[in-house]
């Protein structure tokens, strides 16, 4: 089983890349991503999955553990395959994918290559959970603080995620991507805290989209 490769690109393609490895040609599947940070002729260090078909070995290599790891949780969902599962981290890294999947952005994740609406609903619907505390903002972050002064911590945190996703609305409806609006409107409740208003919210989470 090959885990890691390090050599010389010798050449690449679309999806594809050759890695001299002391004298040996290895062809990895890649991401457009991984394939953008790869010139012909530098030295580099791949991360590699190794796939093994009855007719042969199929290597896909990456540049960093995070998107092996992405690719990896992909390719276990139902009518998501190697290629697919590139074509995702392609378009999303793994920081936007993991907002993708916590805001359910299913617009974000159509543009992919091959990715339709179905495929869509289904990897945010099963991967939901594997994320899920990524969403949980600053409810989570001060519920020992809200405990200490004898409120319900249930009760704050569904109050505090009603005003994020109120927030979240709100900003989509101005135009900005869920995943994008998510991502501010999350850092905006951990600035503010968890009894910010929504107005408040909006207002701080679009000072976060214009830095």
């Amino acid at each position: 089983m090959i885990a890691k490769l390090t050599g010389i690109v010798d050449s690449t393609g679309t999806d594809w890349l050759i890695l001299d490895v002391n004298g040996v040609g290895y062809l990895l599947s890649c991401s457009n991503r991984t394939l953008s940070r790869m010139a012909v002729g530098e030295r580099v260090s791949l991360v590699v999955e190794t796939f093994v078909r009855e007719e042969r070995i199929v290597l896909h290599g990456f540049g960093d553990a995070g998107e092996r790891d992405w690719f990896k949780l992909l390719t276990t969902i139902q009518g998501v395959g190697a290629r697919l599962a590139l074509s995702i981290l392609g378009v999303l890294d793994p920081d936007q994918l993991t907002r993708a999947i916590a805001a359910q952005d299913k617009t974000a994740l159509i543009r992919a290559d091959g990715v339709g609406p179905k495929v869509a609903a289904r990897i945010l619907n099963e991967l939901k959970d594997k994320v899920g505390h990524l969403s949980l903002g600053p409810a989570a972050a001060t519920a020992p603080a809200t405990a200490a002064k004898g409120a319900a911590p249930a009760l704050a945190s569904s109050a505090a995620n009603t005003a994020l996703a109120d927030a979240v609305s709100a900003l989509v409806n101005l135009g900005y991507g869920r995943s994008e609006a998510f991502g501010a409107v999350v850092a905006a409740g951990r600035a503010l805290g968890d009894e910010a208003s929504v107005s408040d919210l909006i207002r701080q989470g679009l000072k976060e989209l214009s830095q």
